[in-house]
């Protein structure tokens, strides 16, 4: 007889036998407060995320295997370094720091769902996800770091599969991420200083000749859309027209009108 399969979305260590897992699991004739307490056993190291799991049950024994899945390797980074979200911009913005034992703890998390075949391939892979996600990897940029693995810098973590941090070390990465998330809003209000002296200083000229000016000072696109007002687009009442529109003409006419009734 084939075996019965249910599939839930629980959060790591907190499955309970509400639904959708107690009532899926009901009919199959298993002891659920069992089930569960395995499940949460499996899952406690993903506590804070949702966990996809898979449960195999032989209803003629009653025997079942839990299968649990793992979250994306973005998500375990993020909530290894208390953070919300990566960085818009990761080849320039580093938005937070982690160390290689939280690197190798990740891996481990994700042993069945890497295509590396070694410990040293899949703290790699992750270390190549920080990449994509502006966070620094020993306080360097994930490719320096890469560097240093091929070097056998970390070789002996990884062999001893070191995944623990002391008090010390978690607080001084909690002080890092405060520090670049300084240096990002310092970086920030220079870049909009910046912005806001070249579009005053070249009222008047085409949208596009402005748009350069600020392209080549380094301004970041997204400021530039912010700063930069669209040409041809409507304002809102009361509102000061764009850099370098031409005045309207109904207004332009209105003026000589007023002159000559005061006349």
């Amino acid at each position: 007889m084939p075996k019965e399969k249910v599939e839930v979305l629980v959060e790591g260590g907190k499955a309970t036998a509400a639904p959708p897992l107690g009532p899926a699991l009901g009919p199959m004739g298993v002891n659920i407060g069992q089930v569960v307490s395995d499940i949460n056993k499996k899952t406690s190291s993903f506590q804070g995320m949702q966990v996809p799991v898979k449960i195999f049950i032989d209803r003629e024994t009653k025997q079942y295997e839990i299968f649990i899945g793992t979250p994306p390797a973005s998500g375990l980074i993020k909530k290894e370094v208390n953070l919300e979200k990566g960085s818009g911009k990761p080849k320039h913005e580093m938005v937070a720091d982690i160390l290689i034992e939280q690197v190798i703890k990740i891996a481990k998390m994700k042993e069945t769902a890497t295509l590396g075949k070694s410990l040293k391939e899949k703290v790699k892979e992750v270390i190549g996800t920080c990449q994509s996600m502006g966070i620094l990897v020993e306080g360097k940029p994930a490719k320096e770091t890469l560097r240093d693995i091929e070097a056998g810098m970390f070789d002996e973590e990884i062999r001893l599969e070191k995944t623990e941090l002391t008090a010390e070390e978690l607080a001084k990465l909690e002080e890092e991420k405060k520090r670049l998330a300084e240096d990002l809003a310092k970086r920030k209000a220079e870049f909009e200083k910046v912005a806001k002296a070249i579009i005053a200083e070249m009222a008047g000229k085409a949208r596009g000749e402005i748009k350069a000016k600020l392209v080549q000072a380094g301004i970041p696109d997204e400021m530039i859309k912010e700063l930069l007002p669209i040409e041809g687009a409507a304002a809102a009442p009361g509102a000061a027209p764009a850099a370098g529109a031409a005045p309207a003409a109904g207004a332009a006419k209105e003026a000589p009108k007023k002159e000559e009734k005061k006349k």
